[in-house]
C-alpha cells in the first residue's frame, strides 16, 4: 500500500516492527535512528502508554535506489507489545508494506512469541493482508542472554513461510540493519513488481 507523493517525487513505504512486549522492537528502531544520517531522517516520535512505547520515524536511505524515478522513503513503526493495546496494533498495521517480527529468544518468552505471531496473522487478515504474501522478516533478538533458546528450535517453531531469519542483539546493533535491509529489499521488490 505504498503512497506515492508526486510533488516530492517520493514513494512512501511503511515497515512495522511487531512482536511481544519487551522483545526489542523499540531498541531496534532507536538503534537505527541513532545510527542514521541526520540529513536523511525525520523526527523520532514516541507515543508512550502506561506500560509500553510505540515509536515512529521516517528516513530516506540513499543506497536503496529509485522506483520509477522516485526516491523511496521508509516509515518505520513499532507496535505496542501488550495484547491490551490490540486496537493500536491494528491501526498501525493499516497500509503496511512490510513486517519485521522481533522474537524474544528467551525460553520464558516462547509462548508470548507464538501468541504475538497468531495475533499478527489475525490483525493482518483484518486489514486485508495475507502474511504468506506480504514482505516479512523474522528477527531472533536477545541472542546474548544465557536463557536464549537454540536458534534451530526457534526457527523451526516461529518461521512461517521460509522468510529470512536474522539473529540479533539490538542494543549492540548486531543484526539490526541486516534485518531492516532485508525487509526493505522485499518491499522494493514488491513495489517494482506491482508498479
Amino acid at each position: 500500500m505504498a503512497f506515492i507523493n508526486y510533488a516530492s517525487r517520493e514513494v512512501n513505504c511503511k515497515i512495522v516492527y511487531y512482536g511481544p512486549g519487551l522483545c526489542g522492537k523499540t531498541t531496534n528502531l532507536q538503534y537505527i535512528y541513532d545510527k542514521t544520517n541526520p540529513n536523511t531522517k525525520g523526527k523520532l516520535i514516541s507515543l508512550a502508554t502506561e506500560t509500553d512505547r510505540t515509536l515512529f520515524f521516517d528516513f530516506l536511505p540513499l543506497d536503496l535506489g529509485m522506483v520509477r524515478s522516485l526516491r523511496v522513503r521508509f516509515h518505520l513503526y513499532t507496535v505496542p507489545g501488550q495484547v491490551f493495546y490490540d486496537a493500536s496494533r491494528k491501526l498501525i498495521l493499516k497500509g503496511v508494506d512490510g513486517v519485521v517480527f522481533v522474537a524474544d529468544s528467551q525460553e520464558a518468552r516462547f509462548d508470548a512469541n507464538l501468541e504475538s505471531i497468531d495475533n499478527l496473522e489475525k490483525n493482518l487478515g483484518e486489514q486485508g493482508f495475507d502474511i504468506m504474501k506480504i514482505p516479512y522478516i523474522l528477527q531472533l533478538n536477545k541472542r546474548d542472554l544465557p536463557t536464549a533458546m537454540p536458534v534451530d528450535t526457534l526457527v523451526e517453531e516461529l518461521r512461517i513461510k521460509g522468510e529470512p531469519v536474522f539473529e540479533a542483539i539490538a542494543p549492540q546493533g548486531i543484526g539490526v540493519f541486516e534485518t531492516l535491509k532485508a525487509c526493505a529489499k522485499q518491499v522494493l521488490t514488491e513495489l517494482k513488481k506491482n508498479g
